[in-house]
């Protein structure tokens, strides 16, 4: 199918796009970028459970969980602020380099900035495969942590802009399939070197980073930026060109003028990140930080970081407890297949609200089992309820990994018109990493403190942004992104009065004489 490619068309503008070859490949070879990412993830959760690697580096969670079991709470006993670093410094790292992906990603280009990441991330996985000291360590996940903010901030861009929009969806969700196929890959590593004698299986974990990071840089060699891209910098007969490959036909000339007028008015924009905070930017801001902020407080990366500890912490013994993060490892790949086949036909409103309902109440039961029968000091559940407890994560992670783990990437990278897509990029990836970085450095405290409570936590969390989603958050399925205005914004219950008011402002102040025409309203305040 995508080799003879079928006709698309993107909505009110009817642009004609065939699905062809480089499309698909480019995609996936960006989408990379994700696998890495994945793997970042799931590997330092798996290693933090390994004896040699805490005996190497974390003394004191060594002794707590291998020499001295039994003494603390269950809860408590990987509650170390430096195992949290490890595992929380890489976002920390991302979110800084965020703001210099901006500028590369606008002014080099998606492609430049992806070859960039790569580098990074080829970098942080030498310091990390071979460190000595936990100073090298952290030095190691800071590189990586730059490759991500680099990674996280092209590769969601590059996607939205390359595929045809009746597909987008389901291209976009490739980088969300490959960082949940990377954290598979991580928990099935983390299984195997366990089992190595000698105590450097952790080495090995944290090497193998290096096939992903050797993909994303050969990857980011090999395909082409996108058109959007190359008219933005002023190669348009580049551009022109490139959009003809990608689209498999000549007919390119309505979509083609669409992306240059869109480019003429993004380059009068002097200052993209004060233009975000313009009245008509404000409907895709504030939804974009939010779905950023909820997409954490769902505790999914609570669990994808920390699987292999949290099922230590509720009795399975260390080889259960890998095994159990390679099932939900699995389920999350599986889950997020579903996604690609039903984001572009059921919508995304639909999907986060279905989840919503499913990861509240997988919370809810969960709470419930671990209140009543893991204490402070019980050896384990049993074999019935542990599974239980497996079957309830499976659950709330597959709900999480067709809603609001693509879709969280999704809706930001499709809602920001090309003057701010950059500068929105960069921010909805901060927002992210900002609070993944939060809740990686708390959650073992959080855990140590609020027990079984900390699942009612993120189940009320839950709850909470459904409503938001219900309210707040309008379908954009189907819709070419450079319509999103007149076909999202203006028929919202709410966003419409900012794009109309700004519009009326606009017009009034260019009645007085008193603005400037640069195709944007100059009157918009805060």
């Amino acid at each position: 199918m995508a080799g003879g490619g079928f006709t698309t068309n993107g909505g009110g503008s009817h642009f004609e796009a065939k699905i062809t070859p480089m499309v698909i490949i480019s995609c996936i070879m960006a989408a990379t970028g994700g696998l890495m990412f994945g793997y970042d993830v799931g590997v330092s959760g798996g290693v933090t459970a390994m004896p040699p690697f805490l005996k190497k580096f974390f003394p004191a969670v060594y002794r707590k969980t291998v020499l001295e079991k039994g003494v603390d709470s269950n809860y408590c006993k990987y509650d170390n602020e430096g195992l949290q670093l490890f595992t929380s410094s890489l976002y920390l790292a991302g979110l800084t380099a965020t703001f210099f992906a901006s500028y590369t990603t606008r002014n080099l280009g998606r492609r430049l900035t992806m070859l960039i990441a790569g580098i990074f991330f080829i970098l942080g996985v030498i310091f990390n495969a071979a460190a000595q000291n936990l100073a090298m360590l952290i030095v190691g996940r800071l590189l990586l942590g730059c490759g991500v903010g680099f990674a996280n901030q092209a590769v969601p861009v590059f996607l939205s802009e390359i595929a045809p929009s009746r597909i987008r969806g389901a291209l976009n969700i490739l980088f969300q399939l490959n960082i949940t196929i990377g954290i598979l890959f991580a928990n099935l590593v983390n299984y195997g070197t366990n089992k190595i004698k000698g105590g450097w299986g952790w080495r090995l974990s944290l090497g193998l980073a290096g096939i992903p990071a050797l993909l994303l840089t050969v990857g980011a060699l090999l395909v082409v930026d996108t058109p959007n891209s190359l008219i933005e910098r002023g190669r348009l007969e580049e551009g022109k060109a490139v959009l003809r490959k990608i689209r498999g036909t000549d007919n390119i000339e309505p979509e083609f003028l669409e992306l240059v007028e869109a480019s003429r008015v993004a380059k009068e924009v002097k200052h993209p990140f004060r233009n975000l905070l313009k009245r008509r930017n404000r409907p895709q801001l504030v939804i974009s930080i939010a779905l950023q902020i909820f997409q954490q407080f769902t505790g999914i990366n609570a669990i994808m970081f920390y699987a292999p500890v949290l099922f230590n912490t509720l009795g399975f013994k260390n080889d259960a407890s890998l095994y159990s993060a390679v099932i939900t490892g699995a389920v999350n790949v599986l889950s997020t297949i579903v996604s690609i086949y039903s984001v572009d036909k059921v919508g995304r409103r639909k999907l986060l609200l279905e989840a919503g309902v499913q990861m509240f109440l997988s919370q809810v039961v969960i709470a419930i089992i671990l209140g009543l029968k893991v204490k402070d000091h019980s050896d384990d559940l049993s074999k019935g309820y542990a599974v239980f407890v497996v079957v309830l994560v499976c659950t709330f992670v597959s709900s999480f990994a067709w809603s609001w783990g693509p879709l969280g990437w999704l809706i930001p990278s499709e809602t920001f018109p090309l003057e701010t897509r950059s500068a929105g990029q960069s921010v909805t990836v901060c927002v992210n990493l900002l609070f993944t970085f939060v809740i990686a450095q708390a959650f073992l405290s959080m855990l140590c403190h609020f027990k079984y409570g900390i699942f009612l936590f993120f189940s009320g969390w839950v709850l909470i942004m459904s409503f938001f989603v219900y309210f707040l958050v309008p379908e954009t399925k189907n819709i070419p992104i450079e319509e999103m205005t007149e076909r999202v914004w203006k028929q919202h219950w709410l966003w419409r009065r900012y794009i109309e008011d700004d519009h009326h402002d606009y017009v009034a102040d260019q009645k007085l004489g008193n603005g400037k025409n640069n195709g944007f309203d100059p009157a918009s305040q805060l």
